[in-house]
């Protein structure tokens, strides 16, 4: 199910300046019981991100009617995703005086992963790709990802489930679909992203709620010596949410209880906000 500008088609011109040149940004939700999953948090990072870029912003009504239209066609559990380009202009990277963004609203079905994944773990890789820095773009879900692209197609072994990236200097920064964290000595570090990186919403609400729960985080510039002393593991992202991470590369770990006792946070707060959302 597919909704362009509002009308349901399949057609964008070619023109489109997020076709062109990557100019534009995204998010991705999960649907649970055919409603958004912490859609304001979405649209308040879409609308930072717009911001940034220079976008002018659908409104946060008009994403909201035409994504509860989808939702209403939706499967109990589905993905959403959202994406919102600077629409057509012509050959050349300067934009039009009158920039009229484009949106695309499509829903997809719900990865059918294994529960051992949030309960057991996964096994993780080291990407050869790395991330380049760039402040202007850090923390952006923009539409440029070939390095993620590049970085999955490194490896096509089912048994692995993420691969792990680093900066072009040598800094653990984030998974190729999501964010990471490590617990050590009874505190709970994940990279700086003033760099670059994708500053994701389970990111966000796990520090969020972390210091909710007076638990340390700190945001740091590490490397995967640091990483290899750490006790537990875990990457997360708005569909996953939590999966611990079981191994990298020789390094073995067990899903520990810091990373059991964030994923309850989390599960709670869900259900709180999916709850009193209308």
């Amino acid at each position: 199910m597919l909704l362009v500008n509002g009308e349901r088609r399949e057609t964008l011109s070619v023109s489109d300046r997020g076709l062109q040149y990557g100019d534009g940004l995204f998010e991705t939700i999960e649907i649970k019981d055919c409603r958004p999953v912490f859609f304001d948090l979405h649209l308040k990072r879409l609308e930072a991100g717009c911001l940034r870029l220079g976008l002018p912003f659908p409104s946060s009504g008009l994403l909201a009617e035409e994504a509860g239209t989808l939702c209403r066609e939706s499967p109990a559990q589905a993905v959403l995703k959202i994406i919102v380009t600077a629409g057509s202009g012509g050959r050349g990277y300067r934009r039009p005086e009158a920039i009229e963004t484009a949106r695309i609203l499509s829903l997809h079905p719900f990865p059918d992963y294994p529960a051992t994944f949030g309960t057991e773990g996964i096994r993780a890789r080291i990407c050869a790709i790395r991330l380049g820095i760039n402040p202007a773009l850090a923390g952006l879900k923009h539409l440029n990802r070939l390095e993620q692209v590049l970085a999955r197609a490194e490896w096509s072994d089912p048994a692995i489930q993420e691969g792990l990236m680093l900066d072009s200097a040598g800094h653990l920064i984030e998974g190729t679909m999501s964010n990471l964290f490590y617990v050590r000595n009874g505190a709970l570090y994940t990279a700086s992203l003033e760099q670059c990186g994708i500053a994701g919403i389970i990111r966000e609400l796990i520090i969020r709620l972390a210091t909710r729960h007076r638990f340390a985080v700190t945001e740091l510039s590490y490397t995967f010596e640091q990483l290899a002393s750490a006790d537990e593991i875990f990457v997360c992202n708005s569909i996953i949410g939590i999966w611990p991470v079981r191994q990298i590369e020789q390094i073995a770990l067990r899903s520990g209880p810091i990373t059991r006792e964030i994923q309850q946070w989390l599960a709670d707060y869900k259900q709180e906000t999916l709850r009193s959302e209308p």
